[in-house]
């Protein structure tokens, strides 16, 4: 059937009906078609820029600049301190505190998004009780605090490297115990240290443990964001190499959370930690293997707050877990070369 008609005064052929009719719904149909597949492709951009921003953000943390130093705080005499990681791709700054006639030291690994002093935990209070038992304190950032720096947070990839460059400092320094007290992601940077020496470390407190992988990633973002998990967990994980040339598959999770560490460990965690489940300190705590090891959970304690929820308890087990593991021949230097006074 023909779809035209011709017109007998002009000889030219005009629109039917039906092409009167159909022509404007085409139109219309074509048009709601492309309206349609541009929200469609708007949407799915403004999801990849979002995501994408996140894994952006995750690696460079906004970080509050340093408020005191050790004699303003707590009146501890103080040097500053540079030095590099051990391989040598960042240069790291701090504070050393030294105890006089003392060759143990404990070194500060701090968390994501904290530097040196980390207020909430209190650092300071904590370097002041360590300095009354004859620990030198070594306090320092890690590379990605410095705003100078290209240095990007790794989730403990790098950063082990840099914990492994303040043992090395220290045992050009001072020799003597090394201790490390690591909170939340400065726990679990000391824990992929610890994988990558052997003997250099006499024993570690841990404080809220935060291993970076899939779950607790997705825990964390949840907090902020309410996301459905897939598939906001994937394009994270997608974009996060991308973006920060590092990727979640390089933190040694499984190894991590399996390892029979050789040096005692204190792991401390609380049951209302709602960025690291304290199950997953527990289930760590089953591995290990030396009998001098330790694990405290304190009941409705929130993540790094441990010390908050009970302070003098909190600085007496913790205190007595580092003297009970002191190498004997330290101990007897300490009482014979320090006055009892100080």
């Amino acid at each position: 059937m023909s779809t035209t008609t011709l017109n007998p005064v002009t000889g030219s052929l005009q629109p039917t009906l039906d092409q009167v009719i159909t022509q404007p719904f085409l139109r219309r149909k074509r048009l709601i078609t492309t309206i349609l597949l541009a929200l469609l492709l708007t949407c799915t951009s403004i999801m990849l820029i979002f995501h994408a921003y996140i894994a952006w953000n995750l690696a460079r943390p906004n970080i509050e600049p340093l408020h005191s130093n050790p004699m303003k705080a707590v009146r501890l005499p103080y040097t500053d301190v540079s030095f590099p990681s051990q391989n040598g791709k960042a240069l790291l700054n701090g504070w050393f505190i030294p105890a006089v006639g003392s060759s143990k030291t404990v070194i500060f690994s701090h968390g994501y998004g904290g530097n040196r002093e980390e207020l909430w935990v209190p650092l300071y209070t904590l370097a002041r009780e360590l300095h009354k038992k004859q620990y030198n304190v070594l306090m320092f950032d890690y590379g990605y605090v410095n705003t100078n720096s290209t240095r990007l947070m790794t989730g403990g990839v790098q950063e082990s490297k840099e914990l492994l460059g303040a043992i090395d400092y220290i045992k050009q320094s001072t020799g003597g115990s090394i201790y490390i007290w690591g909170f939340s992601m400065g726990a679990g940077t000391a824990l992929q240290t610890a994988l990558q020496q052997k003997g250099d470390i006499s024993g570690m407190i841990l404080d809220s443990t935060f291993l970076l992988n899939s779950d607790t990633l997705y825990q964390n973002i949840n907090q902020i964001v309410h996301l459905p998990k897939y598939p906001s967990l994937p394009l994270v994980r997608l974009f996060f190499p991308l973006l920060n040339g590092v990727s979640l598959q390089d933190v040694p999770y499984t190894k991590v959370t399996t390892t029979s560490y050789e040096m005692p460990i204190f792991m401390i965690h609380g049951t209302n930690d709602n960025k690291a489940p304290h199950v997953l300190v527990e289930a760590m705590f089953k591995h290990q293997h030396n009998s001098a090891s330790k694990l405290w959970i304190l009941p409705n304690a929130q993540h790094e707050l441990l010390y908050r929820a009970e302070p003098k308890t909190y600085v007496s087990r913790t205190l007595d877990f580092l003297s009970s593991i002191e190498p004997p021949a330290a101990s007897e230097h300490v009482n014979a070369g320090i006055p009892s006074s100080l």
